[in-house]
């Protein structure tokens, strides 16, 4: 069942029922100011840390749900509705929303009235627009009210959810005109404050939550609906903003009403405007500049550029309409997305703990490298200063102090490789070298200072002087899997798998980080021979090269590789296991690393994939599911069989499956791999799949489950980036390379040819890729053959025209 459909020439997806599965968002604003808004006009606003700096509430697993957002309602009569269906919950005559790129707009009608609420976050600004446009479609003259209606978020969103003592006490508030600013603790030590505002006079307003619901009420009935605005003041309890408006339409008459959630910071010594009173003229200013439609529609405008013009940095055009909507629009507007939020906020995650991940920022840079590489730049430069001197990393971080997260601390492993893995792939996009004598601290210690090379160094040197009893890595508190747990043995409830240690046996090891040092090993090397190291090529290869003969000696069970060895050296991921016999992780990484590809082993590895692991809706993690808590594995086994990671369909590790199907020339296998977790493939079974049918989700519910092919934890996933790799770089075949453009595509039998657009290091590349009738590969560039499949870099040309014949 859908629930609504692709429009792929206005780059939205276009919801026609707000009855969907789940509450289906999309994500505001690209860089500080953010939001997140449903298709019922759910979700809530911050300023670049979701725990920090929430500017409104949302409250998560709420009952009902997604009732917490931006309340708009419509009496007409005693008719009361909202366009979005809620908070109102009145049935509409009509409903649809439309989510862009970057923008909502939410579109109800009821009794011949039809209301338009377009919602976004305008380039460089720190507020959200809401233009509402409505329009009398009767004969006859309409007379209403409009009422609107937020909830501020007093700043931090931990203490604003537990510290009542304090924060029932603390809200202010000023009301200028048909402004509400919200300067709870301005008074003190914040320079920040929020407003709402409207571009009309207004009739009244409240300001205090409770008076405007009433007693026993909830956001669906406000009392102030029925007796209007009270013109409260919320100084504290529970401060809110809403405003009353008087309405009259002749018969098809039209107005707009322009509101605005805007954030402000002023310095110190500009705070206030007299005694008591901020500063409001930052905030005026920023009114002005959208006090007008057009002004709104030029913002807009901007906005659709941007997104152009970004998205013509790659796309293609095939046969395939799903993978073309996919590769051009939505996967790519997805790595923004997790670029920006990392796991911190979204709809499964409450941007109250994770802050930005180690790991995670990492690989998510590796599919939006290619859109904004001055801030793929940044981003590597942030993650790299909150490294320790032995290489070993903060797991998260905070975006807006950019500092460490003592809450999860360190000894992830894997962590510090990542960093190899997005600097490499910085250098190969943009050519960029420099960023290696970038000076970074670390830990933000000042006077700690070394090039961004030497914490690359510690990244590698860290792995290696890690390693247990069969010289594979240690896993520490985990590895990639955050729930293999293998030094935790907890018994304690509550205690967090992550963080305790109650065996630290310095023996368990991990098969995928082995493999990740095979791979991202290579490439550590690779940089130290172009870019200035070379006496250190030979011990870095000599190493990768032990550790991948410790893989095949050691990491390899038969028909498949091992996930790792536990505390007490019994391997985890083996046929000899009772439970948890194969995983997918090292099955995957290993054969992207190389290992196994000269003696069999990569191709049987992928096999028992296809045997043991394979669904019709992707991949699991594992099998058989755990049945029971092992103290010795953690978390992992605490989930029920069939969920997150004890067998789910865990998405963000089925790329490196097809990507690995392409290293072996499996090109059906690899693309099928694909297929299967790829969103606008599953919109024909939503109500099933549950979560949007334009983004990827975290995971599927496996076959152990009882809700086999439901999905959760969309929007905030690796899987975003890595699909992206998948499917730019291996099955369409179009890599960036030290040396190049590489063209390798590993096409199936369904897309014989295709034709890209790639813009890469200044040039723009025209590429059409063909089927050769005789099957053998040629290349050509600007009419010239190539030999080998590299694009030479482009050398001041800004345009070249690609044949490629596989």
């Amino acid at each position: 069942m859908k629930f609504g459909f692709f429009d792929d020439v206005r780059k939205e997806y276009v919801i026609t029922t707000p009855y969907t599965p789940l509450p289906w968002i999309n994500y505001l604003g690209n860089d500080g100011f953010f939001s997140l808004i449903s298709n019922t006009c759910g979700g809530y606003s911050f300023y670049k840390d979701a725990k920090l700096r929430r500017i409104t509430r949302y409250r998560y697993n709420n009952v009902p749900k997604d009732t917490d957002g931006r309340h708009y309602y419509i009496k007409e009569n005693d008719v009361v509705w909202s366009p979005s269906f809620l908070p109102a919950k009145t049935p509409l005559d009509a409903y649809s929303c439309r989510h862009g790129l970057g923008y909502t707009i939410i579109s109800g009608t009821k009794n011949d009235l039809l209301a338009e609420l377009t919602c976004f976050v305008p380039l460089g600004k720190t507020c959200e627009i809401n233009q509402l446009k409505l329009m009398n479609q009767s004969d006859t003259p309409k007379t209403f009210k409009l009422f609107s209606g937020i909830e501020w978020c007093l700043w931090n969103t931990i203490d604003d959810a537990q510290n009542f003592q304090r924060n029932l006490n603390t809200g202010e508030l000023e009301v200028d005109g048909s402004t509400i600013y919200h300067k709870t603790e301005y008074r003190e030590r914040r320079n920040h404050y929020a407003f709402y505002t409207v571009n009309s006079p207004i009739t009244g307003f409240d300001t205090n939550r409770d008076c405007f619901l009433g007693s026993f009420n909830s956001w669906d009935t406000p009392v102030a609906l029925n007796q209007g605005c009270s013109n409260s003041l919320g100084i504290g309890w529970s401060p809110m903003a809403s405003h009353q408006i008087e309405i009259t339409l002749s018969p098809y008459e039209s107005k707009s009403f322009i509101f605005m959630l805007g954030y402000i910071e002023n310095e110190e010594l500009n705070k206030w405007e007299s005694d008591g009173i901020i500063n409001k003229v930052p905030a005026k200013a920023l009114m002005s500049a959208f006090e007008t439609d057009a002004q709104v529609d030029t913002a807009l405008q901007e906005l659709a550029t941007y997104w152009e013009n970004l998205l013509a940095n790659f796309s293609i055009h095939s046969s395939d309409e799903k993978l073309n909507r996919m590769v051009n629009i939505w996967n790519q507007y997805q790595c923004m997305v997790t670029f920006n939020m990392s796991r911190s906020a979204s709809y499964f995650e409450s941007g109250t703990g994770r802050g930005m991940g180690f790991r995670d920022s990492c690989q998510d840079l590796l599919g939006f490298v290619h859109l904004i590489p001055s801030r793929a730049r940044e981003r590597i430069l942030d993650i790299a200063s909150i490294q320790f001197e032995d290489g070993s990393t903060y797991h998260q971080y905070q975006p807006l102090t950019k500092r460490g997260n003592s809450d999860v601390g360190s000894s992830f492993n894997d962590d510090p490789l990542w960093l190899v893995a997005c600097t490499s792939a910085y250098i190969k996009e943009t050519g960029d070298q420099t960023i290696l004598d970038e000076l970074l601290p670390f830990n933000n210690v000042p006077g700690s200072e070394q090039t961004l090379f030497t914490h690359l160094e510690k990244s590698i040197s860290y792995t290696l002087t890690h390693l247990g009893p069969h010289g594979l890595p240690l896993i520490g508190r985990a590895d990639w899997n955050d729930c293999l747990n293998l030094n935790c043995f907890s018994e304690e409830p509550g205690e967090s798998f992550q963080t305790c240690s109650n065996f630290e046996s310095g023996k368990a090891e991990s098969i995928f980080i082995g493999a990740m040092f095979v791979k991202y090993g290579k490439e550590y090397a690779e940089l130290c021979k172009r870019f200035g190291k070379p006496n250190d090529v030979a011990y870095v290869l000599d190493s990768v090269s032990q550790m991948e003969q410790a893989l095949l000696t050691y990491g390899w069970d038969g028909e498949w590789f091992l996930r790792a060895y536990d505390a007490f050296l019994n391997p985890v991921g083996s046929n000899s296991c009772d439970e948890g016999k194969i995983f997918i992780e090292p099955q995957g990484f290993c054969v992207m690393a190389g290992v196994g590809l000269e003696n069999g082993y990569a191709k049987k590895a992928l096999e028992s994939v296809e045997k043991h692991l394979a669904t019709p809706y992707g991949i699991v993690l594992l099998t058989p599911c755990y049945s029971k808590y092992y103290k010795e594995l953690g978390e992992i086994s605490s989930y029920p069989p069939g969920y997150k990671e004890n067998g789910s369909i865990f998405c963000h590790n089925n790329p490196w499956v097809s990507i690995a199907h392409t290293l072996v020339g499996n090109n059906e296998e690899a693309f099928d791999a694909y297929k299967r977790i790829c969103p606008a493939y599953l919109e024909e079974i939503s109500d099933i799949h549950a979560t949007e049918p334009y983004v990827y989700s975290q995971t599927i519910a496996g076959i152990a489950s009882y809700d086999l092919g439901q999905a959760k934890n969309s929007w905030l996933t690796g899987t975003a980036a890595w699909t992206f790799v998948n499917v730019s770089q291996y099955i369409l075949g179009i890599r960036p390379t030290f040396d190049g453009l590489q063209i390798a595509p590993c096409l199936p039998q369904c897309l014989k040819s295709y034709i890209a657009t790639r813009h890469f290091q200044g040039c723009t590349y025209q590429i059409e890729v063909l089927t050769s009738p005789v099957g053998e590969y040629s290349l050509t560039a600007d009419g010239k053959k190539i030999e080998g499949n590299i694009l030479p870099l482009p050398q001041g040309k800004e345009l070249c025209h690609v044949t490629v014949m596989v």
